[in-house]
């Protein structure tokens, strides 16, 4: 069966009645916890599974697909109205999507937002059926080197996070690869930083570390400048329409997001968290000023959001070309999988098309349900900032504490999430840029594992990083990205020189 026909007979599956049904289901209660700080797709697809029981394979697949999509459509509303990411993909929104609500440019931005998201969904699930049999096979083929080398080259973005200092930015992502080591060893089983603490054995979560450092460290500099009239704009919603020069400014971000997102996606293990730093990151390397950056660009709240949702699809094709989880919230999808009785893998396309292409179909539907629910809920949404700041922060407070508790019913995550607070203000105050901690944090973990990997197949020899073409040209491509901001604006700054000479 061709992809086109295999196509045609998902589009059967997922038109009909009961298949547009559980695809606005799906999207719908994605969208809603998405908004919610703390919950996530796993903890919405996990409570599904016992749900679907009984249910026709291909409909409950198709829900379940909806809500995670759903969920990273969502995701960003949090972010860009309160600084609390409502998932751990939306962090990155949040350094320009929230001054922009802070400037009264809210509306503006949650269209953006939800634009950018619908393009990058639509064209990664083009992708996903052209590609996905050819890219699981390059997905497979990507080995501990190949991750090292992936994850070194988003480490050298850390200079491009800084606002300012980039001794400050360093010591901000010392501090996260500090904390990412917490916990047990995954290769020897021991305790590394955990003071005989028990809680403290499985690690810090990301999202307690991502809701401190922005959610709870906004509410503290909300208190102390409670009296500052510079935030009065923050409770207005603005134009919600977007102009020519707008699409002009996002179409180059959406455009080569979509691709790198949906790339990004398929590597088992990167996602869409690391897709949507790497997108924002990669805009402002770019741009020509990246200086607006993290002050409220268009670009910078484009770019994660096309990435993330891009990566989103990605993410199916080593779950339902190869049976392999390329994420969190897949591998909690093969499990509803397998409790459904269908088997993923190079099998599935041609043992139960109307499932593999019954997904791939309803990802079209669904972007389309996200995109007309979501465009014209954006002022009723917008007037979360019309709320009093003392009630907002009080909601801020409230959400984030049950969101983090949500995740291990530990009292002790609380206190965790009030310490990271404690340091996101101070972090803020001091001027310690808080994107190169996060970036840090998450990639810390699977760089160390990578490279641990690495060494003891080759028995601890380090040419074992530089053998394959594919770790060469990513290397290659991290020095570089390293070396050409630093003569570029050698070069700024002698021109600038220059000019005031004459």
């Amino acid at each position: 069966m061709g992809a086109l026909d295999g196509l045609m007979q998902g589009f059967q599956v997922a038109f009909s009645l009961q298949g547009i049904l559980f695809v606005l289901i799906g999207v719908v209660t994605g969208t809603l916890i998405g908004m919610m700080p703390g919950l996530g797709p796993i903890s919405a697809i996990a409570i599904m599974i016992p749900v679907t029981y009984g249910m026709n394979p291909s409909s409950a697949l198709v829900m379940m697909a909806g809500v995670y999509y759903g969920a990273v459509f969502g995701g960003s509303t949090s972010s860009i109205l309160l600084n609390a990411p409502g998932i751990s993909g939306t962090v990155a929104t949040s350094f320009d999507g929230y001054p922009m609500a802070q400037r009264g440019e809210a509306g503006k931005a949650l269209a953006i937002a939800a634009i950018s998201s619908f393009v990058g969904g639509t064209v990664s699930v083009v992708l996903l059926m052209l590609f996905a049999p050819a890219l699981a096979q390059v997905a497979v083929s990507f080995g501990p080197p190949q991750y090292f080398a992936l994850m070194f080259l988003g480490l050298t973005a850390i200079s491009s996070l800084s606002e300012g200092s980039t001794v400050k930015a360093l010591i901000s992502a010392t501090v996260g690869f500090m904390v990412a080591t917490i916990g047990i060893d995954a290769q020897t089983g021991t305790n590394r930083f955990t003071f005989n603490n028990p809680n403290l054995m499985e690690g810090v979560d990301f999202l307690v570390i991502a809701l401190g450092l922005f959610a709870l460290a906004e509410v503290c500099f909300l208190v102390k400048n409670r009296k500052d009239q510079s935030l009065s704009k923050q409770g207005d919603i603005g134009n919600l329409r977007l102009s020519k020069q707008d699409f002009k400014e996002m179409k180059g971000p959406m455009t080569r997001q979509s691709f790198l997102g949906f790339v990004l996606g398929v590597l088992p293990g990167a996602g869409a968290t690391i897709a949507s730093f790497i997108g924002y990151i990669t805009e402002k390397r770019i741009a020509k000023k990246p200086e607006e950056f993290g002050k409220g660009s268009i670009k910078g709240v484009a770019a994660p959001e096309t990435a993330n949702n891009a990566a989103t699809s990605g993410a199916f094709v080593p779950l339902l070309s190869l049976g392999i989880p390329g994420s969190g919230t897949t591998a909690v999808m093969l499990g509803a999988f397998l409790v459904l009785d269908i088997q993923p893998g190079p099998l599935l396309v041609t043992d139960r098309p109307e499932v593999f292409w019954g997904i791939i179909a309803s990802m079209y539907i669904g972007n389309v349900f996200l995109l007309i629910l979501n465009l014209p809920l954006i002022p009723y949404i917008a007037k979360i900032l019309k709320i009093s700041r003392p009630m907002l922060i009080s909601l801020v407070i409230i959400f984030s504490l049950i969101g983090v508790y949500s995740i291990s019913f530990s009292t002790f995550d609380l206190y965790l999430l009030l310490l990271f607070g404690l340091l996101g203000y101070l972090m803020r105050l001091f001027s310690f840029p808080a994107a190169p901690f996060i970036l840090a944090f998450i990639l810390g973990g699977m760089m160390e594992q990578a490279f641990r990997q690495a060494l003891t197949a080759s028995g601890g020899s380090l040419m074992v990083l530089i053998e394959d073409p594919v770790s060469i040209a990513l290397l290659s491509i991290s020095v570089l990205s390293f070396i050409v901001p630093i003569i570029r604006n050698r070069v700024r700054q002698r021109a600038d020189h220059e000019g005031t000479e004459q």
